[in-house]
């Protein structure tokens, strides 16, 4: 199977100066998706310009035509699955089902306290998510629903024409810990990894590949005790977060050696953050479009 490469574009640009361009770029350049980060503000970035996903989506949905576009990822931090719902059914609507949504239990950053609550363990995290994916799925496929659970309620809620496509939009499930990997196996369409953030600063490729590798081999055991062909599910790499960090985007030949390595463990997509100068995504914008119109030939 060929490789898909996709990037994502974090949403830090007003829409008239660089934000709208770079996604008619992406489409431009044939990446299969162009996805973007659902924070209310991020790392080095919280001081700076930072515009919400959904309607960064929404503009991107109406000025492409092919490439899939979604989040990476979608948290429980600050939404709530009704009202997300709505919104992604909407946002499905205007882009002619081309929405993907990545989704994640969420972590510590600024998102986790903005409205005013203490941050959650990891367990409470684990807790909110294996109840939201559930409730998500529901909304998406059901025209009214009704529940009532220990995080999450709804009365009645209405979701009516549901999604473009059908049973409902894909879900990318971020997961790496036993309980998550169990609801990529059972919910999603795709299952998303960073790799292990425990490698990030002292690692070598070489220990986050066989890192990733055991990563792999829990996602088919998760599937397989859901009753799922493993190779059913897509699997997705969101780089920039290995020991390689931005190597792979110095050249054409990196990026073909680091993708070929990922895709022999079975990955069946790529994904780029588009280059922002003075960042850590900092990338030459010639070699990443080079990357963008020649990796994926190389790696049928």
């Amino acid at each position: 199977m060929s490789l898909r490469l996709s990037t994502v574009i974090l949403p830090y640009r007003r829409w008239h100066e660089g934000g709208r361009s770079a996604w008619m770029r992406a489409e431009q350049l044939g990446f299969h998706a162009a996805y973007t980060y659902d924070h209310l503000s991020w790392r080095s970035f919280r001081d700076g310009p930072w515009f919400g996903a959904v309607p960064t989506l929404t503009a991107a949905a109406a000025v492409t035509d092919r490439m899939r576009l979604g989040t990476l990822v979608t948290s429980p931090n600050f939404r709530h699955p009704v009202t997300l719902a709505k919104e992604l059914i909407s946002l499905d609507d205007v882009s002619g089902g081309r929405i993907t949504l990545g989704i994640g239990a969420g972590g510590t950053g600024f998102d986790a306290t903005a409205l005013g609550q203490e941050s959650w363990t990891p367990r409470e995290r684990a807790d909110r998510f294996a109840e939201f994916v559930p409730l998500l799925d529901r909304l998406l496929t059901e025209d009214a629903v009704s529940y009532e659970g220990d995080f999450y309620s709804t009365h009645e809620a209405r979701n009516i024409p549901g999604c473009v496509q059908r049973p409902r939009l894909p879900f990318a499930v971020a997961a790496t810990g036993p309980r998550g990997l169990r609801l990529a196996a059972r919910y999603g369409q795709a299952w998303v990894t960073t790799g292990d953030p425990k490698l990030y600063e002292n690692g070598t490729p070489e220990q986050s590949v066989q890192a990733i590798r055991t990563q792999t081999e829990k996602v088919a055991d998760a599937c397989a005790a859901a009753g799922r062909d493993a190779s059913a599910l897509d699997k997705v790499l969101l780089t920039g977060f290995t020991p390689d960090r931005g190597r792979p985007l110095e050249s054409l030949d990196a990026f073909v050696d680091f993708a070929g390595r990922h895709q022999e463990l079975g990955f069946t997509e790529i994904v780029i953050h588009w280059p922002i100068p003075d960042s850590d995504f900092a990338a030459d914008q010639k070699v990443f479009e080079r990357i963008a119109m020649e990796a994926p030939s190389q790696l049928t």
